[in-house]
């Protein structure tokens, strides 16, 4: 293998899906780290999220050379959200969120979200529905 060349890893999970939560995160209430309290108060150690629907007072995404870009609201539309939750060893649930997000200028931005900084606006609705790994009893 040359230098230039890059080395892939891929890691493949055995396991099943779970329960199925629909919950409403409250306004002022971030986006990311609402996501992990629905974990928690489900009892979900690892989830994927299967679709939103709401607004964000302001976004702020990641870029790829690892900065943020902030998107002004009022009312930031989320167009589409995608993600998955996992526990660590000490329990506690971390969430990776992605998405596409539209200004009130129609302007459409794209990353993933940060979490402490995305804000909910009236109220953001958001589907998940639990992964249990194999040799993992569910909760």
């Amino acid at each position: 293998m040359s230098t230039t060349e890059t080395t892939r890893v891929v890691i493949t999970e055995s396991g099943r899906m779970g329960r199925v939560a629909y919950a409403r995160i409250a306004p002022n209430e971030d986006l990311v780290q609402g996501v992990e309290k629905m974990c928690l108060a489900e009892g979900f150690r690892n989830a994927f999220v299967r679709g939103g629907l709401g607004s964000l007072v302001d976004a702020s995404l990641g870029t790829r050379d690892g900065g943020y870009q902030q998107i002004s609201g009022p009312a930031v539309e989320v167009v589409s959200i995608a993600g998955e939750v996992r526990s660590g060893a000490d329990g506690v649930p971390v969430a990776s969120l992605a998405g596409i997000v539209a200004d009130t200028d129609g302007n459409v931005y794209g990353g993933p979200f940060l979490a402490g900084w995305n804000p909910v606006c009236m109220t953001f609705e958001v589907t998940l529905e639990e992964w249990i790994p194999d040799g993992e009893e569910p909760a």
